[in-house]
């Protein structure tokens, strides 16, 4: 009988983020300081350059490595943004931490050989990464988690934690229990899978409740570990914190957000008018502005269609380059903004849309290849599913407490060098780190309507 290997990865955001870095040496590491040999190393192959655009520019006191290690994950968010999109309806929210995702595939990498690691590196985009050997993009993770969880502003967190529940009846290889333990923090905990499946479970998701402040419970659903069990991935982020320009609770107002063009439902809006980076692009009939949340790095993209764009168009037709444009063409300007306060949520099998992204044999339990999971390689082992589950809330605070809902009317004199950002409607959101822009969240903002009232 084949055993089973159940992943499992999370994101969690509520307003903002938060994380310590892994141990001091491995932020301070030399690729030749680190012992990082798995099993298997899969070489991507060498692409001849194209010489039709100039070299990006790589952020200053970045490493290269790590810059193409965070445009792999935002090439990554993007595709897999657009699977959820294609599989759910229009009016339906989509949030998701694609880095925490990555994270804890690259986990799984560390045991994979053969088709399974390059179908690994192929949809992940690892292999984007001009360091062409596979083991080499733990290095480099370990660093880009040194730049995302350091020490941040003290009214913002932005926390990982990873870890391996094993079946105590195995004994896992040394080398990938080192590597996960040392690039990732990820100890290994046994448990009795064959025994005591369900309870099991039920310790898995409360170490995950606990390490995500209570906001994601019951990520692994009933029935989905079993006697045959052999491992369970798991990567959560939490991230919470203040908006860098507060809402005035005075300025919270009740309005009509148009889900769609014969659904309205109420939501509690936020105003304020102030300086943000802002673009308006008549082309491509979007809006974007940030909302930088304190200590500078970590900021909320919102992408707005004008009014006749339906959002599904900017969906589709989004892709890295666009979006980069965007970024980078924004500029500082007086906005008078209009966002909804809303809480989503969102959770989901990850099988189906891996596998429809090139991500095979992991699933198989004929083709998949773990070879470096186990001591004794010859026990065949796949992963039987992966789930996520992510959480988002946001206020004028910027953080997780809830704020009295103040009705009032606003009346100002009106500036006309200013401009407008009514967010009113369906819209997509990002939140990322802005010096390497990681896209540590992001999702779609359909249905943030006030359903308890």
């Amino acid at each position: 009988m084949k055993l089973i290997t159940c992943i499992w990865s999370q994101g969690l955001l509520l307003s903002i983020l938060s994380s310590s870095c892994s141990a001091h040496d491995i932020c301070s590491a030399k690729p030749r300081d680190l012992p990082l040999e798995p099993k298997c190393i899969y070489r991507s192959p060498d692409v001849e350059p194209t010489g039709d655009s100039d070299p990006e520019k790589v952020p200053e006191a970045t490493n290269p490595r790590v810059w193409e290690l965070s445009k792999a994950n935002s090439l990554f968010a993007l595709s897999l943004f657009k699977q959820l999109a294609h599989s759910k309806p229009q009016d339906a929210n989509i949030f998701l931490s694609p880095i925490s995702i990555s994270t804890a595939f690259a986990m799984t990498k560390l045991g994979a050989c053969n088709d399974t690691l390059k179908q690994i590196m192929n949809v992940f985009k690892f292999d984007t990464i001009k360091e062409k050997t596979s083991d080499q993009v733990h290095f480099f993770f370990a660093k880009l988690n040194c730049r995302l969880y350091r020490k941040k502003d003290k009214s913002t967190e932005l926390i990982s934690a990873n870890r391996l529940f094993g079946n105590k009846f195995l004994e896992f290889n040394e080398t990938y229990q080192n590597i996960s333990e040392l690039v990732y923090g990820a100890k290994l905990m046994p448990l009795n899978f064959k025994e005591k499946p369900e309870l099991s479970r039920k310790i898995i998701n409360e170490w995950i409740s606990n390490k995500t402040e209570n906001r994601i419970q019951d990520t692994l659903p009933e029935g989905v570990l079993n006697s045959n069990t052999v491992l369970v991935l798991v990567n959560t982020i939490y991230f919470k914190g203040q908006w860098k320009n507060k809402f005035d609770k005075e300025n919270v107002f009740k309005s009509d957000f148009y889900v769609s063009k014969s659904k309205t439902c109420p939501v509690s809006m936020m105003y304020q008018e102030t300086k943000f980076r802002y673009g308006r692009f008549i082309e491509d009939q979007v809006q974007l502005l940030e909302l930088p949340y304190f200590g500078g790095d970590i900021t909320m993209v919102l992408i707005l269609p004008l009014k006749e764009k339906p959002l599904s168009e900017v969906e589709e037709n989004l892709n890295l380059k666009k979006l980069m444009g965007w970024l980078q063409a924004m500029k500082e300007t007086t906005v008078s903004v209009q966002v909804p306060r809303f809480k989503i949520e969102d959770s989901f099998s990850l099988k189906e849309k891996l596998q429809a992204m090139g991500l095979h044999d992991l699933f198989n339990s004929e083709k998949a290849s773990l070879p470096g999971l186990l001591e004794d390689d010859r026990s065949p082992l796949y992963i039987s599913d992966a789930f996520h589950k992510a959480f988002l809330e946001v206020n004028e605070e910027g953080s997780e407490a809830a704020a009295a809902t103040a009705v009032v009317a606003i009346g100002r004199s009106i500036n006309f060098n200013r401009e407008l950002f009514v967010a009113n409607r369906p819209f997509m959101l990002l939140i990322r780190e802005s010096t390497i822009n990681t896209m540590v969240f992001t999702g779609r903002v359909a249905d943030p309507c006030d359903n308890s009232q």
